[in-house]
């Protein structure tokens, strides 16, 4: 069992992540963290793990656990890329683990974990991301770690080690707290739900605690906030209409004032009351105002979309022959054709290392010769495309027009950016609104073909939904590369697998 009380955790500059937090995890509860990039789940993670995490934000609080606590990184540290897995696993950098007395226990946790023991001898540096997830999985089991808290696990996992980490999850006994923006994975895995919020433009930090499935969650949160809204709707609605029937009461009684004759003080004197009247309810008009039902703006709410597209359904928008893909040396695949029209939607999968993201590259050079075409292209590495040094309204208004800065802005506003987030460098963004910039850049471009490599895989599981959306209804062709189940299935119209060296269009 794992106890939280009254934790606060706040950044070095006072804006506050955390506030009088109180939860407790119990015995084989497996508990998904969700929340938009930022918001502070990670630290979170970190600081139940035991983690100095002083160097960027400061906290307070009770945290215990009757069970030693296992922490599962988003990345492993590439301090140990030399080392073999089997050095990893015995903890050689601590004095090392007597493997001979507990090898039965490291062969067993090989297993649960669906690793050969022929891995030992491999150094870190050649494994997958999917071997390395399975290898920290297996570190966390071996040395029987009771509690586990997995970060975002299913970064650089393609689909099918996702599926098995699906059942790992679903399976386990000991209980789990983790982060991850698969919703697939949430919705299979997820017995309850602990939301990371920051409303009133990131001013006010919220946590809701539900013992609910992810999907159950969600679903009654949209109800929510659509029943709030549409009381908030009701509300103003009826007050604005209060408010044009005061206005007329007031000029009536002020236009009265001003033309009532000086030999009718009398009447002034009425009128004088009647005025005193009137504006002792507009004050009470101000303090209905203040206690309308404000309506609810999620975080997470996107209101943007792509402008309209005229595609001509048998333009041909690719016509690629690849006789060899290859990077450097490496043969990836051969005899590698794809056609695609018009305002195809075309997803690629396939397992990590089979040549996705080469094959998106070569697309991607081959669709820039047609300069009648305007493309767009987001890859996984944000870097490639964006100066990081650059403001976000900078990057979305290169040439820095005043008048293209008074819609760029707006455009940043109607995706929650807070007005000293727009004026930072992109380096100081989170990933999921480094992805929400780099939508923008191609809504604001007007792209008629996106190239997207894994576009919502730094995106909540709540923004998620939205992009999709976004995407489904955009007018123009979409390339795609992507391990995610939802998108896979929503969006593309089309469906191409890169596997054993070939590529297959599936449907």
């Amino acid at each position: 069992m794992l106890k939280i009380n009254n934790l606060n955790v706040s950044t070095l500059k006072g804006r506050k992540l955390i506030s009088d937090f109180s939860f407790v995890l119990n015995d084989g509860e497996h508990i998904a963290l969700i929340g938009e990039e930022g918001n502070g789940k990670s630290t979170l993670l970190k600081i139940i793990a035991g983690e100095d995490v002083s160097n960027y934000v400061n906290c307070s609080g009770q945290i215990s656990a009757d069970e030693t606590v296992g922490y599962l990184h988003q990345q492993l540290s590439t301090e140990y890329n030399d080392r073999t897995v089997l050095e990893y696993l015995s903890h050689a950098d601590s004095g090392g683990y007597d493997l001979y007395e507990h090898y039965s226990d490291l062969i067993e946790a090989l297993n649960t974990v669906s690793l050969d023991p022929d891995i030992l001898e491999r150094k870190i540096s050649t494994l997958s991301g999917g071997e390395k997830v399975k290898m920290a999985l297996a570190e966390l089991l071996f040395h029987r770690y009771g509690i586990l808290l997995l970060d975002e696990p299913t970064n650089d996992l393609d689909l099918q080690t996702i599926i098995w980490l699906e059942d790992f999850i679903t399976n386990c006994e000991k209980a789990i707290l983790f982060i991850s923006h698969d919703e697939t994975l949430l919705e299979s895995c997820a017995e309850g739900i602990i939301h990371i919020e920051q409303l009133k433009r990131k001013s006010e930090p919220h946590i809701t605690v539900a013992r609910l499935p992810y999907r159950q969650y969600a679903d009654q949160r949209l109800h929510n906030i659509e029943r709030i809204n549409a009381i908030s709707r009701k509300e103003n609605a009826a007050f604005k209409a209060q408010m044009e029937k005061y206005r007329r009461i007031y000029q009536k009684v002020q236009h009265d004032q001003a033309s009532i004759s000086r030999q009718d003080p009398h009447g002034g004197r009425l009128l004088k009351k009647k005025m005193h009247a009137v504006k002792s309810l507009g004050r009470k008009m101000e303090e209905k105002q203040d206690n309308l039902t404000k309506k609810y703006e999620p975080e997470e709410a996107i209101e943007i979309f792509f402008s309209p597209i005229s595609l001509n359904p048998s333009k041909i928008i690719l016509d690629l022959q690849l006789p060899q893909l290859r990077a450097g040396d490496k043969l990836l695949a051969e005899d590698v054709s794809l056609f695609v029209k018009g305002a195809d939607k075309l997803c690629i999968i396939g397992s990590n290392g089979t040549g996705k993201t080469t094959l998106m590259k070569s697309i991607r050079e081959a669709l820039m010769e047609k300069k009648e075409i305007k493309v767009g292209y987001m890859p996984q590495k944000y870097e490639e495309v964006m100066d990081y040094d650059l403001t976000p309204t900078r990057f979305l208004n290169p040439e820095g027009l005043k008048d293209t800065t008074s819609l760029v802005n707006s455009y940043l506003g109607a995706l929650k950016f807070t007005t000293e987030e727009m004026s930072r460098p992109i380096s100081g963004l989170s990933e999921g609104q480094k992805c929400k910039l780099l939508l923008l850049k191609l809504i604001v471009e007007k792209c008629e073909v996106l190239l997207l490599d894994e576009p919502t895989r730094n995106l909540s599981p709540l923004s998620s939904p939205q992009v999709r959306q976004m995407l489904v209804s955009y007018q123009g062709c979409i390339i795609a590369v992507s391990h995610d189940r939802k998108f896979i299935n929503e969006v593309a119209d089309k469906v191409a697998l890169l596997e054993d060296g070939r590529l297959k269009l599936l449907q």
